[in-house]
């Protein structure tokens, strides 16, 4: 039986990329909604949390209209010369991060929420700045958050399904990622390649899971 790798790669990229953006963008609005009191907490909470209960369907539909060429973001994108994202990488990396946002920012808000008032004011005690408390205070505390964070991101991101194929479509080389791959031998009854990735992926997922449980408990024996 011959075997695509392909489609194995291009999820791994999407997933690592995925991931690094989200860690970048998720962790500002993570330590936002730990610490402030504003009324605009829940509203934005509720907007973070949506991809959890919207089919993923109806996300990829509103990001096709969104970023499609009559969308303001298609708009923008080719007036800068960049042509429109669906149907490419980098428009299965944009929805690849609003809807595994909320397995990012979640853990990290978690973590920063379970860091109380002690630490930081400590820190404020001895001059360091919010900058400071917020990078050798906050950070390393919060690392099972971040150890969490990455982890769901990127395996969430691996077994997406619904959004990939509404933006991404089924562009070998290009677009067609584990999820699509599966699901296209399945629609050609090639059981055994659909079995052989499938099987590949729930190991991944136990895996994953797995040692993420253990690195979170050795993390808490040291802390404790």
């Amino acid at each position: 039986m011959d075997f695509d790798w392909t489609p194995v790669w291009l999820t791994l990229q999407l997933a690592s990329a995925t991931t690094l953006i989200l860690l970048v963008v998720g962790t500002p609005i993570a330590w936002w909604l730990a610490r402030t009191g504003s009324w605009l907490k829940q509203p934005i909470g509720a907007v973070v949390a949506l991809p959890l209960v919207l089919p993923p369907t109806v996300l990829g539909f509103y990001l096709l209209l969104l970023l499609g060429p009559d969308g303001p973001v298609g708009e923008l994108t080719r007036a800068l010369g960049l042509g429109t994202l669906p149907f490419t990488f980098a428009g299965l990396v944009v929805a690849s991060v609003f809807y595994s946002l909320p397995f990012v920012v979640q853990p990290l808000q978690n973590a920063f929420e379970a860091l109380g008032e002690r630490p930081l004011e400590v820190a404020a005690t001895l001059r360091a700045s919010p900058w400071d408390r917020f990078m050798t205070v906050a950070v390393p505390l919060a690392r099972p958050g971040f150890l969490t964070a990455a982890v769901l991101g990127f395996a969430h991101t691996v077994g997406e399904f619904g959004v990939v194929l509404m933006i991404g479509g089924n562009i070998p080389g290009e677009t067609r990622v584990l999820s699509v791959a599966i699901y296209d031998h399945v629609e050609m009854l090639e059981y055994g390649k659909a079995h052989a990735l499938s099987a590949g992926m729930v190991g991944f997922a136990f895996v994953v899971l797995y040692l993420l449980y253990l690195a979170n408990q050795r993390l808490g024996r040291r802390r404790s």
